[in-house]
């Protein structure tokens, strides 16, 4: 059941100009939300060093990514309820005002804490970006948008590092500009979404589903922290099986009270669409094995090259440029024909080709061969991610856009989580192995080098050390990573699977606002909408009776 717009404003008219404004208060919003994640995690070895948190330094992670994945289901329902104007700007507010909190921040557990509350923000202006331009712009044309964004993701991991570590090694600055500077930003950000985002609100009488929501955050938080404490204590810790133990329960206490629900926050009904199942699933399995692959190989390069972390985001470019040159690319096959699933499944084909390159990975790999895997791997992401989404978007009704949406890259980011940690331990655990037999191997060196235990190691001190004992570290790193990758070769078969299953529905010609009767594309459609209309042309749609209707807005022509 979906709650009917009941606001008597006049539908908006999407010009090309309205359209370029509010694209660019999105990309402002992600812009802020990117930057800040480089920039602090090339200032993370100095905050905690200085806030008494090495033991704990994961938790500066844990806590946005939890944030970020426990929001992210909220605001696209809410934003399908309510309107997305007024969420985008309090999640930039939200933002914006951790950021002065974490900078002020006395000790380590209160910068977890604010830390925790900017993935709140965090997690709103990447969802309801996603969702605005759904809103604004026609399923056949919105792949164009994905190129600038992915050129701003590139610009961040370049930028970002070098940001980080110019606070970091300024005395008279210091790490908490990793977070002041997020406040002009977001005041500016915050003004550019007040003026441009002229989009419509909308009221809800429907109860809002809060079992739902309180379930679903038991069950993320129980999923985060069972792949956080199983990859460090063991996943047959006591610890970790009350985790896993609880994120059981709380999944199949949400389902049920999904059943149920007025207006669920993750409707069940998604799930009886085919089109959605499988966008998701591949989005999901994609996830596990891409992201792994990334969060593992910057520790790699900066040991292999000897560059520190704020000039690390240089060896990202091959795959920036990757994503960009696919994503324009495909954009404009996109376009012309409305074929979409080509690309999806070479995405996986791609991405599963760098996987089995990267097993190859060896200590005297050079440069020039990483950056081509980036490259190749880059260029997968960009062919599949934004075509996932777009799939799952056109697969369901303009009314659900924003659910469809979050749901969607809710389960990305499950499967990256669950990635990242089970390939993790398997990544550490081999890695201690190595290490301790390179240092025992190199034992003299490494003493005069300062190098005492593998927990001590830092890209500057083995860059120093020299050879053999150098070359002994660095392949160690390599033996450890290389591996691996052929444990991600199956779940992109299984990805591969999943991409020839999807059935490719043609592309809506119309923006979600215009289906939903809140925008027209011209004056001269709005000055027809406002005609006096002859009795002969009122439509009556019936109800089935089961509270379906038998049209398909994403169907239907536009009225003129």
């Amino acid at each position: 059941m979906h709650a009917p717009p009941t606001d008597a404003a006049p539908p908006i008219v999407l010009t090309r100009r309205r359209i370029n404004l509010i694209f660019s208060a999105l990309l402002a919003g992600m812009l802020m939300a990117a930057l800040d994640q480089t920039i602090v995690s090339t200032a993370m070895p100095t905050i905690v060093g200085e806030l008494g948190g090495v033991a704990h330094m994961a938790w500066m992670t844990t806590a946005y990514l939890l944030a970020t994945t426990l929001v992210m289901p909220i605001y696209g329902k809410f934003g399908d309820l309510w309107g997305r104007r007024t969420l985008f700007l309090v999640a930039i507010g939200l933002f914006t005002v951790a950021s002065i909190g974490a900078a002020l921040s006395p000790d380590f557990g209160w910068l977890v804490f604010w830390r925790g509350v900017q993935g709140l923000g965090g997690g709103g202006l990447m969802i309801l970006s996603q969702a605005i331009i759904a809103d604004i712009v026609p399923a056949r044309e919105r792949a164009k948008y994905m190129g600038p964004i992915g050129a701003l993701f590139g610009l961040s991991a370049i930028v970002g590092p070098l940001v980080g570590g110019f606070f970091t090694d300024h005395d008279s600055l210091g790490w908490e500009w990793a977070f002041w500077i997020n406040v002009p930003v977001g005041a500016a950000v915050l003004a550019i979404g007040w003026f441009a985002l002229s989009l419509p609100r909308k009221r809800s009488t429907t109860p809002i589903d809060v079992a739902g929501i309180v379930a679903l955050s038991a069950a993320t938080t129980s999923l985060v922290l069972f792949t956080d404490v199983g990859g460090r204590d063991g996943w047959g810790s006591w610890q970790a099986l009350a985790l896993l133990a609880a994120l059981v329960v709380s999944a199949v206490a949400f389902v049920a009270i999904e059943l149920r629900a007025a207006e669920p926050i993750i409707p069940m009904t998604l799930f009886r669409n085919p089109t959605f199942v499988v966008a998701t699933a591949l989005g999901m399995a994609v996830g596990l094995g891409m992201f792994s692959a990334i969060a593992f190989m910057p520790t790699f390069l900066q040991m292999a090259s000897g560059l520190s972390a704020a000039n690390s985001g240089l060896l990202m470019l091959p795959m920036t440029a990757g994503i960009i040159l696919t994503i324009q690319s495909s954009a404009t096959f996109i376009m012309r024909t409305g074929r979409y699933k080509v690309f999806t499944i070479a995405g996986v084909a791609v991405i599963m080709a760098a996987m089995v390159w990267m097993t190859t990975l060896a200590g005297d790999t050079s440069l020039w061969t990483i950056g081509a895997m980036f490259f190749l791997l880059g260029a997968g992401l960009g062919l599949i991610m934004q075509n996932v989404v777009l799939a799952a978007q056109n697969a369901v009704p303009a009314t659900q856009i924003g659910t469809a949406t979050s749901t969607n890259n809710y389960f990305r980011e499950v499967g990256a989580t669950l990635g990242v940690a089970i390939f993790g331990t398997l990544f550490t655990s081999r890695l201690a192995e190595n290490l301790t037999g390179a240092l025992a191997g190199n034992a003299e060196q490494a003493v005069q080098a300062g190098i005492t235990s593998p927990d001590t190691l830092v890209p500057s001190a083995v860059d120093a050390a020299g050879d053999p004992l150098r070359s002994a570290i660095v392949d160690a790193y390599a033996h450890s990573l290389a591996p691996v990758f052929w444990y991600l070769v199956p779940i992109l078969a299984v990805a591969l699977v999943l991409a020839f299953l999807l059935k490719e529905i043609p592309l809506s010609e119309h923006a979600g606002m215009v289906a939903r009767g809140e925008a027209v594309n011209s004056e001269e459609e709005l000055a027809a909408l406002s005609a006096p209309a002859d009795v002969e042309e009122v439509v009556v749609l019936e109800d089935d009776g089961d509270g379906q209707r038998d049209d398909d807005p994403r169907e239907a022509p536009a009225r003129v």
